[in-house]
């Protein structure tokens, strides 16, 4: 018994170091010394950097064969990317949690008090959210990854209420709350579903039993609306159609750093969950093996999953860049923004393993550094010690804060898919991967909205470099920590030096989109047939 379950849990092993940095930086965060408390952010980053340094250790192919996983090579890039991306979210956010009790206790105008201070908690939220993510990867079953996505989502909700303060802040702690229960009532209905229809919750069964059920008359109607609906709570995660009307409000509220963090580690690990279910379905690209030793592939996914995941998609990038152009806040642009990449996104999982899954990753990679880099240099500036969230407080800021104003700049740059920037080769793989599984029409939707999404992401980057500075620019200043502009520099610098290194990261996305191969019987002759739109 020993030997069955140690693979899996030398698998776990960047995750154990992440939970025990969330236990040491909340006891530590209780400190009355401040510079240990002061210290929280960098244990958080050598906890982070630590887990990346396992992954390669840990995560050999004979331990993952071993663990009987359905994607057994997905935590080899993806448990990375959020580590290295979670680096950067933390490095934005020194200096902003409990930055007015600090300055206050600091300056003698009261005394510390470990009841209210929030710096401990919020860094072991970070970690455990991100540690959820990473589970995913692990998942085998649906009550993992349902635990999984749950330990994601919970700690983002406390980072909302205790990031900051203020009416505004509680207002979107309670929308993105009531709304996260909400999308997980809708995937745990389909859950159920999806188990009344194949009699397991294991991951590797219940793809066997798909593959039967495709071989006589096809996946049943109570296996396609289970997956439909799972399909759609996860759209909360990922901020899609139509779970996607709580971003503007909630990243508008929510603190800059948490706002970051929001929209790119829930993204990420909706998208890991929606690969794994798909996964169960079938893919063009995914191979199963008979029992005569033959090697047959699926052909696609069954239509009625594929025609829901293309409306979707459709209507993500859609409704979020009509909603960015009409924004005059910044964050609630990104918030918008946010939700038409997730549509860009959804091509990968149509167009399915393995050129799509690998484009999905690998424009995961770039959309965590080139929307980092937006959100570090707002969290950089600040007026009047609020923060920045209107377009006329960037106006002329290449007067006072240059490098903020071209770092903002170059991510949208990025973010629209201009050369030489990593968002350009980001959508280009994209944009193959769905040209080549005969997706035409959508190609050409995802074109007009890159189209489309030029026209606000050239207001985020003239305002700063070119409108004249107004009465509001004139007196915005650089917020004290120096870690936010740091932050933003390396993200700006990383759209650049990441497209130089493109072929190797999508290499490297490439490796995780392998599936386990399936041993058929003798009655699973057929296979779900591809869908055509």
């Amino acid at each position: 018994m020993i030997e069955a379950m140690s693979p899996r849990l030398i698998l776990l092993a960047p995750e154990m170091i992440l939970f025990v940095a969330a236990v040491t930086v909340a006891i530590l965060g209780l400190s009355k010394n401040h510079g240990i408390r002061a210290s929280l952010p960098f244990i958080t980053c050598a906890a982070l950097i630590a887990s990346i340094a396992a992954v390669p250790l840990t995560w050999t192919n004979e331990n993952a064969q071993a663990a009987n996983l359905l994607l057994p090579t997905l935590g080899r890039f993806v448990k990375p990317l959020l580590a290295g991306v979670g680096v950067l979210l933390v490095l934005l956010s020194v200096g902003s949690v409990d930055r007015k009790m600090e300055e206050s206790v600091a300056r003698g105008r009261m005394a510390f008090d470990p009841q209210r201070v929030v710096r401990g908690e919020f860094y072991a939220f970070f970690l455990l959210s991100i540690m959820g993510a990473m589970l995913l990867c692990n998942a085998q079953d649906l009550i993992w990854l349902f635990l999984a996505i749950e330990l994601v989502s919970l700690p983002t909700y406390i980072m909302v209420a205790i990031g900051g303060s203020g009416n505004r802040n509680q207002e979107a702690a309670v929308k993105y709350f009531f709304l996260g229960a909400m999308s997980t009532a809708v995937f745990l209905y389909g859950f159920a579903l999806l188990y009344g229809s194949t009699g397991s919750l294991q991951f590797l069964e219940i793809r066997s039993a798909l593959a039967a059920q495709s071989a006589g008359s096809g996946i049943d109607t109570l296996a396609t609306i289970g997956i439909v609906l799972i399909l759609l709570g996860l759209c909360f995660k990922i901020t899609a159609v139509p779970m996607q009307f709580y971003a503007p409000d909630v990243y508008e509220g929510a603190p800059t750093h948490v706002t970051a963090f929001l929209a790119f580690v829930p993204k990420t690990a909706g998208f890991t969950a929606m690969v794994l279910i798909l996964s169960c379905v079938g893919w063009s690209g995914h191979t199963l093996i008979d029992t005569d030793g033959i090697r047959i592939p699926y052909t696609g996914l069954p239509t009625p999953i594929a025609a829901i995941l293309w409306m979707i998609a459709i209507l993500t990038m859609t409704l979020g860049n009509i909603g960015a152009l009409l924004q005059s806040s910044v964050k609630r642009m990104l918030a918008y923004s946010s939700v038409a990449h997730s549509g860009y996104l959804i091509l990968g999982l149509i167009a399915g393993a393995t050129a799509g899954i690998e484009a999905l990753y690998f424009y995961l990679l770039a959309y965590g550094v080139m929307t980092t880099a937006s959100f570090a240099a707002l969290a950089a500036i600040e007026r009047r010690g609020e923060e920045i969230n209107s377009f006329s407080d960037l106006a002329g800021l290449r007067l006072r804060h240059p490098v903020m104003a071209w770092m903002l700049a170059i991510s949208a740059a990025s973010l629209v898919g201009m050369p030489p920037f990593i968002g350009f080769f980001g959508k280009i793989y994209l944009f193959i991967a769905a040209f080549e599984a005969d997706q035409f029409g959508l190609v050409l939707a995802a074109v007009l909205n890159s189209a489309i999404s030029g026209l606000y992401y050239l207001k985020l980057a003239i305002v700063p470099l070119v409108a004249p500075p107004s009465a509001r620019s004139e007196e915005v200043t650089s917020v004290p920590s120096r870690w936010p502009f740091i932050a933003a520099v390396v993200c700006g610098v990383g759209t650049i030096f990441l497209s130089a290194i493109a072929g190797t990261l999508i290499g490297a996305a490439k490796s995780s989109a392998q599936a386990s191969p399936m041993v058929l019987t003798a009655s699973q002759e057929a296979l779900p047939t591809a869908s055509t739109h």
